[in-house]
């Protein structure tokens, strides 16, 4: 029985009372030319009517342009990360979602080849703490999007991560993910550079975090593409087969 409140009110309250906090990581690299399209089309809207209050973080790795400028002046929160390499930013982001409390994280790319429209399409079938991938090889893939090399490379690397882990993966190396809070909680990662996506996806393997893949669109990139055919490529590989049989990073062992 509600008293002393009308209906409307009542039901303003329980949606107040059940709103999760998301945490919109956008890790950055001299991303001026992006950004902002990336941020304008975050759909808000449409995220708080399924009951989430969005926060958007930019984890930067020492941009030499307007990146950290721009984020400001859309009123994002920057983290300026230590150490170089994305997979660095993102461990110290990770640490931040846990220390204040967040609900949910969704990490995308900031360049503008992922596409933030589907958020609501990843966040919407999240497992009970797990995670979801956005999986660009069975989705809309742009012709120009990713070149030969690349497809190639990634079909072979993700062959490999299940032939090792044995666990489900359409797309190893793709930069759009959403996390529960408890999968955030259970990964353990020691990457610094672009091999962070496959450690993850190796943590979640050993540790049996839920798994779920969701068909995305993925465009050409705005402005130069930092990742590295061969070099990235080795690391990636390299990772996958340490992790194979030493799947807790030494810094993480109780």
């Amino acid at each position: 029985m509600v008293t002393n409140l009308s209906e409307k009110n009542y039901y303003e309250l329980m949606l107040e009372v059940n709103v999760q906090s998301l945490f919109v990581m956008l890790p950055t690299l001299d991303e001026e030319k992006a950004l902002a399209n990336v941020f304008n089309r975050i759909p808000f809207s449409r995220l708080s009517k399924m009951g989430y209050d969005c926060r958007v973080v930019v984890v930067d790795g020492g941009s030499e342009d307007n990146t950290v400028k721009i984020a400001r002046e859309y009123d994002c929160e920057v983290i300026e990360q230590w150490g170089e390499g994305k997979g660095a930013g993102m461990r110290q982001a990770f640490k931040m979602f846990l220390e204040q409390k967040g609900d949910t994280l969704v990490m995308l790319d900031s360049d503008g080849t992922y596409h933030p429209e589907e958020i609501p399409d990843l966040v919407s079938v999240l497992p009970k703490d797990g995670v979801v991938i956005g999986d660009r090889l069975q989705g809309n893939l742009a012709s120009d999007a990713m070149t030969s090399t690349n497809w190639i490379g990634n079909q072979l690397l993700t062959w490999l991560a299940v032939a090792l882990h044995e666990v489900k993966i359409t797309d190893l190396c793709s930069g759009f993910w959403a996390f529960s809070r408890t999968a955030v909680e259970n990964l353990k990662l020691n990457s610094m550079r672009f091999e962070i996506e496959a450690e993850m996806y190796t943590s979640c393997a050993f540790n049996k975090i839920p798994i779920t893949h969701v068909p995305i669109t993925y465009s050409k990139r705005i402005g130069k593409a930092k990742l590295g055919s061969i070099k990235d490529g080795s690391s990636i590989a390299r990772k996958l087969i340490i992790r194979r049989f030493f799947p807790t990073p030494h810094e993480e062992r109780q």
